[in-house]
């Protein structure tokens, strides 16, 4: 609300005065009126553009104005539990909802002791983070995001970054150097965030950590450190695009879109014109949260990442503690026995290093973005069919021996190209159905 809003505003009010005592026609104010309606809308859009702008700077104010806008607001809850009572209080859904999230992990407790067992790490190398390299981070910080359970908040970290870097950048190197990772870096608070369906079902809600701000200080300087180790060995996953340098939704959708479109194009003309394709979909259940600790360990000893790093991965994996956190009320602390934190810096990286090794045999078209998979080739004759089937139980089979779930029900297959077969393919024992998209339209030519 400018100074010269404020006054068009005023004119107005002024000018309604005036033609309600006769000394102005209606016509002089119905100008006003339009002038002033004007001017505040050309405001409103450019407090809005401005909003837009810097969505990167301050996403925090951009999504206020959003939230502002809706009419229905994204509440937690009721939540009905599994013998049909319903729950309703804040206390009572945050203690459900974590009882649900934790029912989700590997039930296998794993020994993670640090046993000597990692053998293909650089070894013995000190690692060594700066003061620059640590207040760098700090500056780097949103002050405007929440604070972690050590209510450690990131503006007041930010403001002492000159002040502070240089203490914890002899923590940050004690505690790699040494594998001790403080108990405080290893407990999360849960927000649960809605994604879709019923509200009153908890599978509905996406289980996002709210871990110490410091930890993820040192989380950065590691994943830099481990990026450059895996760039260095030549172990970089090729086929995954999500949160990895250079790759992104966008290159995931352009490179499999250039194959599939490669398929239907080659050869002479009678094999283009009765070419067929089929793409399957493939989406893990709860994918984050059921990634095996020692699985996941022995990778990353394949991977020849620096033993130090190693180490501290796994101290920094052992004896996880989450709560859930809604509406100011905690939940009781729940023991973590699997999965890596979604919210935290490296448990994306974690991820995607875990799934490096998911189709490798495939012979048809295999792109990941993150958890989510597209498996696609040629499917002319039963026996290209058959190719693709063979790769699908591939996957099958590494979900099992990776202690992985598909969610069949979110797997779904689409077949593109003229005279489609329409075969048909199975995830195990699931028979996938056809996209909604191909429901509605019939075969995509």
């Amino acid at each position: 609300m400018s100074k010269h809003l404020r006054e068009v505003i005023k004119k107005k009010q002024k000018a309604y005065r005036e033609w309600k005592k006769g000394g102005i026609s209606k016509e002089s104010y119905i100008i006003e009126v339009t002038t002033c309606r004007d001017k505040v809308r050309q405001a409103k859009s450019q407090v809005e553009l401005d909003l837009a702008k810097g969505i990167k700077t301050n996403s925090k104010r951009f999504y206020s104005h959003i939230n502002k806008k809706k009419t229905k607001k994204e509440e937690v809850g009721p939540l009905n539990t599994d013998d049909g009572a319903e729950v309703k209080d804040n206390l009572g859904m945050a203690q459900y909802l974590n009882k649900y999230f934790a029912s989700v992990f590997n039930k296998t407790k794993e020994d993670l002791r640090d046993n000597g067992s990692m053998t293909n790490g650089n070894e013995d190398m000190e690692v060594d983070i700066t003061i620059s390299e640590v207040e760098a981070k700090l500056k780097q910080l949103n002050g405007t995001k929440s604070g972690g359970p050590d209510n450690l908040h990131p503006r007041i970290l930010k403001e002492l970054a000159h002040e502070i870097a240089s203490p914890l950048a002899g923590i940050f190197n004690e505690s790699v150097n040494s594998g001790v990772v403080p108990y405080n870096w290893r407990i999360a608070n849960i927000v649960p965030i809605f994604k879709k369906g019923g509200k009153n079902d908890p599978s509905n809600y996406r289980p996002v950590s709210l871990t110490p701000v410091v930890c993820k200080l040192l989380e950065k300087n590691l994943k830099e450190k481990v990026v450059k180790d895996i760039e260095v060995n030549g172990k970089w996953e090729k086929i995954q695009h999500g949160f990895t340098k250079g790759r992104s939704c966008q290159t995931n959708l352009i490179s499999f879109f250039e194959k599939v479109t490669d398929f239907l194009d080659k050869g002479n003309a009678v094999i283009a014109i009765n070419a067929v394709n089929a793409i399957i979909y493939l989406d893990f259940s709860r994918a984050f949260d059921t990634v095996p600790h020692g699985e996941l360990l022995v990778k990353l000893d394949k991977m020849g990442i620096n033993r130090k790093i190693e180490r501290w991965i796994k101290n920094w994996l052992k004896g996880r503690l989450q709560r859930v956190l809604l509406k100011g009320e905690l939940s009781g602390w729940r023991e973590v026995t699997s999965g890596v934190p979604q919210g935290s810096v490296l448990g994306l990286i974690l991820f995607n290093l875990f799934i490096t090794d998911l189709g490798t045999k495939s012979g048809s078209v295999l792109i990941k973005f993150v958890d989510d998979t597209k498996l696609g080739g040629i499917a002319n004759l039963e026996k290209d069919r058959d190719i693709l089937q063979e790769d699908l139980d591939d996957l099958v089979n590494w979900s099992n021996s990776n202690k992985m779930k598909f969610n069949s029900e979110k797997c779904k297959v689409m077949h593109l190209g003229i005279n489609n077969k329409n075969f048909s393919y199975k995830l195990g024992t699931h028979q996938l159905e056809v996209t909604e998209e191909e429901k509605d339209l019939g075969v995509l030519v």
